[in-house]
């Protein structure tokens, strides 16, 4: 079978995302990164092209030019799929011309800047029936998914509380400087949208419960803190979260925890018992009930189940981290767009991307309101 023709925007340079992409779709030999537009000064484009290795004759000047010399090619040679890597502001308008002109899309998360235009991209998506996902990295790890089989088939039984803690502190030394503040992308409305923290990474944790779960959040009344009255996007905030009258839960989140490197905790409780997992020791499942003790849960086992068997590239013991699970999301997708039979949940899709837009801008509005109960009702 021949390989998915993937094109990649943005994720140039020393990008981490960038990084973290092209490691995960070379992961399997599913992909092969056939051009893109990686830097918008052409010049490095072409020189970061060619450190590595991509033919520098599908390397474009700039995004339109992108759009326009692939359409022109043939089906069996165009780019397949797209990965828009970009700050957030570009989202939206690169992932509506690339499903305009019929191309699948790999998008880093949030979506988009506000929830309408991620509805215009759903509907969007829908009517060209196109592959969309949306990389809510943590989903990839095989005792996430681990969890979520178990939860679904009723381990814990009826679910009573969530709680997500995501904690980092890399803005703590830069939030304090003014003038050291303004070279932050993600501080800048302009560029991150109406949210830094919770836009950031506050989505991932409420990605989370409803993956986890099955459910949807219902309702949510957040507390956010900007530190500063000059500063008007959120560095940390607390989120209350219903998802119905007897199933609540607290989302928090941190980017000015001083001392915090990538601190995301979920926790799942249930009737009859319970489900921990911490991002920083992601090999590690803690399954807890009150009559037993504390049990650990690994892959690489023949205890667990499929799909998180499925993800597992590696016997026990040895470890896998964040590339391996980006690659799973890579996987997921590659499954989808040569259509061969795939787990529940393989990858994040258009719906987790609208969900999380709408819980971002009622995350801002509840504050902005007092700190109110507002709906997580569609609209």
């Amino acid at each position: 079978m021949s390989k998915i023709r993937l094109g990649i925007l943005g994720g140039g340079g020393d990008s981490l995302i960038g990084v973290l992409h092209r490691v995960a779709s070379h992961m399997f030999d599913r992909y092969e990164i056939t051009g893109g537009v990686f830097n918008p000064d052409f010049k490095e484009n072409i020189k970061f092209a060619k450190h590595i290795g991509v033919n520098t004759d599908r390397v474009y000047i700039d995004f339109d030019t992108f759009i326009e010399e692939e359409i022109k090619k043939s089906v069996e040679d165009r780019i397949e799929v797209v990965s828009v890597l970009t700050p957030n502001f570009l989202h939206f308008p690169m992932a509506k011309k690339l499903l305009e002109n019929g191309f699948h899309v790999i998008c880093e998360k949030p979506l988009t800047t506000s929830y309408e235009e991620a509805r215009e991209l759903e509907a969007l998506q829908k009517k060209n029936n196109a592959i969309f996902a949306v990389t809510y990295t943590y989903t990839g790890y095989p005792m996430v998914r681990h969890m979520k089989h178990m939860i679904a088939a009723g381990e814990l039984g009826e679910i009573q509380k969530i709680d997500v803690q995501y904690y980092q502190g890399w803005i703590n030394p830069v939030i304090h400087d003014p003038e050291i503040r303004k070279t932050v992308w993600r501080l800048d409305p302009k560029k991150a949208g109406i949210s830094s923290c919770m836009g950031d990474i506050g989505t991932h944790a409420f990605q989370m419960t409803e993956y986890l779960t099955g459910m949807e959040v219902e309702s949510l009344l957040s507390d956010l803190n900007m530190l500063y009255e000059n500063n008007s996007l959120d560095l940390d905030g607390t989120v209350l979260i219903r998802f119905s009258e007897t199933v609540k839960g607290v989302i928090r989140a941190s980017q000015i925890a001083t001392g915090e490197e990538n601190g995301l905790t979920v926790a799942v409780y249930g009737k009859k018992g319970a489900y921990k997992w911490e991002q920083e020791n992601p090999n590690i499942l803690y399954h807890m009930t009150d009559d037993q003790p504390k049990r650990i849960i690994k892959p690489g086992h023949a205890y667990v189940s499929d799909i998180a068997a499925d993800g597992t590239k590696l016997p026990g013991g040895h470890p896998e981290g964040i590339f391996d699970a980006m690659g799973n999301i890579y996987k997921g997708v590659a499954k989808a767009l040569r259509d061969e039979a795939a787990f529940d949940g393989e990858y994040p899709t258009m719906n987790d991307g609208v969900r999380g837009m709408l819980f971002i801008e009622k995350v801002v509005e509840s504050h902005k309101k007092g700190n109110v109960w507002l709906s997580l009702d569609k609209q």
